[in-house]
């Protein structure tokens, strides 16, 4: 898992109430790709040097920050038509993300209640290349835009890009904040690392995850056999928090 960063949250009340708004470093990002604004640039490089140094190394893999051509060489990346296609219609479709937010502060709020020692992560908003959707690591999220432009987008219909249907049907703007959830989550509970699991208890890990993801956003995402066994069990025994249930390697209870 790679890391990111960006999110502002501010105390609300005097409980344990934050509001989360993602960062737009998607917007300095895009006014240096299309216009080759240096007072884009320079923003990019002094206010998000974490978000820069990650889009560069470790998502577009062009370089290394520290390389004296890095900037012309990310600004030619994106003189694909393709690219400037992708910026385009990320910033129309997101020109308003205070749905996302507002769904992300009730998430959030929700986690906090159930995982009190939960820390709030950093999530911003950057423009990708059809690599990858959420980045996490380090308590920081990342979403990446181009990969929520709506599952009869354009771009996302060529065999080129090889997308199932399935994988389309994800790629709406309604799946970002239970993905952003998800991955969090996920790089909080990893899966066991001291033995081999087989596919099944992956799915079952996932399938947990996932359970806890429906909860937090208060609304049925993922929809599966598993998460449907994952609910019933903890129907019927209430000590099974969504703390325990995260923190659950015994999958054979699920099986």
């Amino acid at each position: 898992m790679l890391g990111c960063i960006g999110c502002e949250w501010q105390l609300k009340s005097e409980e344990t109430d934050k509001e989360i708004a993602v960062d737009r470093y998607d917007r300095i990002q895009s006014l240096y790709l299309t216009t080759g604004d240096f007072s884009a640039l320079q923003q990019m490089n002094t206010a998000y040097p974490i978000q820069t140094r990650t889009l560069i190394e470790d998502v577009l893999r062009i370089g290394k920050v520290n390389e004296s051509d890095i900037n012309m060489k990310f600004l030619r990346f994106y003189q694909d038509s393709t690219l400037q296609m992708l910026i385009n219609e990320a910033e129309q479709q997101y020109a308003n993300m205070d749905d996302i937010n507002q769904e992300l502060t009730a998430a959030f709020e929700y986690l906090l209640k159930q995982l009190p020692n939960l820390e709030i992560p950093v999530v911003y908003a950057q423009i990708g290349s059809l690599d990858q959707s959420i980045i996490v690591g380090n308590g920081q999220i990342g979403i990446c835009l181009d990969k929520y432009l709506g599952a009869n987008y354009a771009l996302y219909q060529k065999e080129s890009y090889g997308y199932s249907q399935e994988q389309k049907s994800m790629m709406e703007r309604q799946f970002i904040v239970p993905d952003c959830i998800g991955f969090y989550l996920l790089s909080l509970y990893p899966m066991p690392f001291d033995r081999q699991l087989s596919q099944e208890e992956r799915d079952v890990h996932m399938a947990q995850i996932q359970w806890v993801v429906n909860q937090a956003v208060g609304r049925t995402v993922f929809n599966s056999p598993l998460v449907n066994r994952v609910d019933e069990y903890v129907k019927h025994n209430k000590n099974m928090t969504p703390v325990t249930l995260l923190a659950n390697n015994r999958y054979e209870l699920f099986q």
